[in-house]
């Protein structure tokens, strides 16, 4: 792991954007793409530049089930806010959330990245060490699946609903054995509130009860944090 401290999250914005743009420079095509409040900051750099991504893929990690896309706080309509509207892709793809039949829309995923493997990854860390919608006892080879949410999720994501009843419980996402098999990986953790999952994503033992951990194991992983997320490390990066 290449782990980055950063001042604040604009500065980790300017860094992931970075990443980003030499990934592309370098013949990356196929970029998978997370949401979430986290990769806001470099989706903005990303969004002001002159970065060209109408030549290839985007493939997102997730998407609560029972959501349209046109619902305001599926991730459909995140990605085109803060996306695709201002960079648009050949091709985007995002879990059909509509779909009631589990093993097809799941088989239908992984037959589209596996004809799109995906060169570069961005990923959030939940607090309880998720990614993706892989909570704490997923194990490390699954592929995309449909996943119950935990309760501190959904009190996590609460706050993107007018009405905490309107969570969805479940969502369809990539699983941790799809996000390993992308060719480079870029995770972003912000505030004091992702120190104890950060320090056991790099520090702790790899383990289902931290989801991330398992990112020690990839070859190019890139760790983006702020001061206040890196409290807890004991060693200097």
């Amino acid at each position: 792991m290449k782990v980055k401290i950063v001042a604040d999250s604009l500065a980790g914005g300017r860094l992931g954007y970075e990443l980003f743009a030499k990934a592309l420079a370098n013949g990356s095509r196929v970029f998978g793409l997370a949401t979430g409040s986290t990769p806001v900051s470099t989706y903005d750099q990303i969004t002001a530049s002159e970065l060209d991504f109408s030549h290839c893929i985007s493939i997102n990690l997730d998407e609560y089930v029972g959501l349209a896309p046109t619902h305001p706080q599926s991730y459909h309509a995140f990605m085109q806010a803060h996306f695709f509207k201002q960079k648009p892709f050949s091709n985007s793809f995002v879990p059909n959330g509509l779909n009631p039949d589990e093993n097809d829309e799941t088989t239908r995923y992984e037959e589209i990245i596996a004809n799109h493997p995906i060169d570069f990854q961005i990923l959030g860390l939940g607090r309880n060490g998720h990614i993706g919608f892989n909570e704490p006892g997923t194990e490390f080879d699954s592929a995309t699946h449909r996943v119950a949410l935990t309760q501190s999720t959904i009190d996590a994501n609460a706050r993107f609903f007018a009405d905490k009843d309107e969570v969805p419980h479940f969502a369809y996402s990539m699983g941790i054995g799809t996000i390993m098999k992308s060719k480079q990986i870029l995770i972003e953790a912000y505030g004091a509130n992702k120190a104890e999952a950060v320090q056991q994503m790099i520090e702790g033992p790899v383990t289902k009860q931290v989801p991330a951990s398992i990112l020690q194991q990839h070859a190019n992983v890139t760790v983006i944090i702020d001061q206040a997320a890196a409290a807890n490390l004991t060693k200097k990066y």
